[in-house]
């Protein structure tokens, strides 16, 4: 069961050569096509891509996640879509893992877990893990749902039968909102070992603490409200 991958990417020339590299070296056999969706970028990133001849770029004007990761998914020619932040790295059980969680529950439609970190101070990254295991899985458990937008894989039909991706969400509460509604059509589980690495630049940019508050309330705010609390965000690159 091969995955097809989306990549979000808006000015990560620092990142994006990292982040296809750990899909070139680690993925293997385990994945059909690389799609990097060059959102409106003014840096070098569509000459890094250029260097990797297995990833296809393509282009989505419209600033947002939401908006690059729905062309993505007009793109792709696969069953499952994989979707990956520009500064995320995979390890060599990502993909695999994911064709087992599909290939043994038909009723799955979306496969996500937690972000980890590689340039938290140790404080930190301790707190990261606390909140990932002691606060979201068991608030996961609870409700049902739970996806993080930049680690996660998705059945391309269910995408496309609850209407795809909200675009008009700007950034905060965009993966929450997409658990959601696929919630109404299958299961959408959240597994902790399901896990990526990936950079802490929102932490160090805006404040670890800050960050923490904007995501925990933007979550909440979507589940009850179904609609974000935060209508802005900061660039951080």
């Amino acid at each position: 069961m091969k995955i097809s991958i989306v990549i979000p990417a808006y000015n990560e020339e620092r990142y994006i050569g990292r982040c296809l590299s750990s899909i070139f070296r680690e993925g293997g056999e385990n994945f059909a096509e690389i799609i990097v969706v060059n959102n409106g970028s003014t840096d070098g990133t569509a000459e890094v891509v250029g260097k990797f001849s297995g990833a296809r770029l393509v282009s989505e004007p419209r600033k947002g996640p939401n908006a690059a990761r729905q062309r993505g998914l007009l793109e792709v020619q696969s069953e499952l879509v994989a979707y990956l932040d520009a500064d995320t790295e995979i390890d060599k059980n990502w993909l695999p893992s994911a064709a087992k969680e599909f290939t043994r529950r038909p009723d799955l439609v979306c496969l996500s877990g937690p972000f980890f970190y590689w340039d938290l101070t140790r404080l930190e990254s301790v707190l990261v893990r606390v909140y990932w295991y002691c606060l979201a899985t068991p608030v996961y458990f609870l409700l049902g749902y739970m996806a993080v937008g930049g680690n996660c894989v998705i059945k391309r039909d269910a995408l496309r039968d609850i209407g795809g991706f909200d675009t008009s969400i700007n950034f905060y509460g965009d993966d929450t909102n997409m658990a959601r509604r696929l919630h109404k059509v299958g299961k959408v589980k959240f597994k902790a070992s399901f896990s990526v690495w990936t950079s802490g630049r929102r932490f160090k940019g805006q404040g670890f603490f800050k960050t923490g508050l904007l995501y925990a309330g933007n979550f909440f705010s979507e589940v009850i409200l179904h609609r974000p609390l935060t209508k802005k965000h900061r660039d951080v690159r």
